[in-house]
């Protein structure tokens, strides 16, 4: 079953480096995102079973997107992708319901764990 995930980021580097560091035989749909706005509009759309969410956007930031998937009941599957890796912002992202954070530059071996870790990958 395909899985549907979404990379929101501003910068189509960073979304690039993301997808490139995703298992090449993991059965996903991919979907981008600029911003939270887009990110949130996608979500409604069905398009993020998963979705891996910077922090630091235009129009509506990482936290703004958690603080209305959280206030909506929404639910999916957010792994934060930020070079923000203060305790604070950790702790701030998971209280919204983040399930993990993960620091930039982003790889495979960031990844990977935390995708088996909690079942979405095998």
């Amino acid at each position: 079953m395909t899985t549907k995930v979404l990379v929101v980021d501003d910068s189509v580097v960073s979304r690039k480096m993301l997808i490139r560091s995703l298992p090449k035989e993991w059965d996903i749909s991919v979907t981008q995102a600029v911003n939270g706005k887009e990110a949130v509009e996608m979500y409604h759309q069905g398009l993020a079973e998963v979705m891996f969410l910077d922090l630091t956007m235009p129009v509506m930031d990482g936290y703004q997107v958690l603080e209305t998937l959280q206030k909506e009941g929404l639910d999916t599957f957010v792994i934060v992708v930020t070079a923000d890796i203060q305790p604070e912002a950790e702790e701030r992202v998971r209280k919204l319901g983040a399930m993990a954070f993960v620091k930039k530059p982003v790889n495979m071996e960031k990844v990977l764990p935390i995708l088996k870790e909690y079942g979405i990958y095998e």
